[in-house]
């Protein structure tokens, strides 16, 4: 079977402005560096339908999804939050976003897919139930880990590799047993959150795992935080694997402060394949959250999707 990229063109119509970081030449530079990939071994979904509110709503408060609609039609441009820009076509991008994680994840539950990637934007995982943050409207990994749920999925585990802890990820999932989430990230460092003491509460307690770092961390501190991920993996047993994968720890980002490498990409998705091939018959799915090198962004992920591949 082949590893599914889902894309949308609206994805590039979510326009932030001159200087933002998060902007549709990062998707473009993607595009470009992965347009010789192998058809034998890569299937591109291009033609879905944007999530309806009764998707969004299962992790946003509906009064917030409307609100998004109604001021990109309304307003045209503007901040959601202090970094976070809409434009006239951001909210048809966002739920095409959304639309491009279910897509996919159905596909991997119906075997037409071995594993994939969203390669959306704007990101997710920063984004709260009622609010946008840190350049994310709506957060698409958590969302898709719902919409598992509805189709008989019991343990997800969600893993998080962005330089930024997924706090919107996190919260919703904190009470959750049946959501393994795993974070790890630059810390101290924005948004604030991701405390190794945050381990979940009530039936969530011990489902949720910070595995935090401090600035100037490379590929072996990563991988040594894996040997705990592997271990907790032991006892989960999740049936389906999500990723949010941000390339910003790379060594070359703006925006951070960490030492990954390209070929360090390469590895970790070598080990959340393990825990896939070992847990859920390879069932994995990643969603392109940070990176904003666009060389060091487009090379790490062709290293993941071909690794995915493999």
């Amino acid at each position: 079977m082949k590893t599914g990229i889902s894309f949308h063109s609206s994805f590039l119509d979510h326009k932030t402005g001159t200087g933002h970081p998060e902007t549709h030449v990062r998707l473009e530079s993607i595009l470009d560096k992965i347009s010789d990939l192998p058809s034998q071994s890569f299937e591109w979904k291009k033609t879905f339908k944007e999530a309806p509110l009764s998707f969004i709503s299962m992790i946003h408060d509906p009064n917030y999804v409307r609100l998004v609609g109604q001021v990109c039609e309304e307003k045209g441009s503007g901040y959601l939050d202090g970094d976070t820009v809409f434009s006239p076509n951001s909210f048809q991008a966002a739920s095409f976003a959304v639309g491009a994680g279910v897509t996919l994840a159905q596909d991997i539950l119906d075997g037409k897919l071995k594993n994939g990637m969203a390669l959306v934007r704007p990101p997710g995982h920063h984004a709260e139930a009622d609010h946008a943050m840190g350049f994310c409207l709506f957060n698409n990994i958590a969302i898709t880990a719902k919409y598992l749920q509805t189709q008989g999925i019991k343990r997800i585990l969600i893993l998080d590799w962005d330089v930024h802890h997924g706090n919107g990820t996190e919260h919703q999932f904190y009470e959750d047993d049946s959501v393994y989430f795993v974070s790890l990230h630059q810390y101290p460092f924005y948004p604030g959150t991701g405390s190794s003491q945050d381990r979940g509460k009530g039936i969530g307690k011990g489902f949720t795992l910070n595995l935090p770092m401090a600035r100037g961390a490379g590929e072996k501190e990563y991988l040594d935080q894996f040997q705990m991920v592997h271990k907790e993996m032991e006892t989960f047993q999740p049936e389906f694997v999500l990723v949010s994968a941000g390339f910003d720890a790379h060594v070359k980002d703006p925006l951070a402060g960490m030492n990954l490498h390209t070929s360090s990409y390469e590895k970790l998705t070598e080990e959340v394949k393990k825990i896939a091939n070992t847990y859920s018959a390879g069932k994995l799915l990643s969603f392109l959250e940070g990176g904003y090198d666009f060389h060091a962004l487009s090379e790490s992920v062709k290293v993941h999707l071909e690794a995915l591949a493999i």
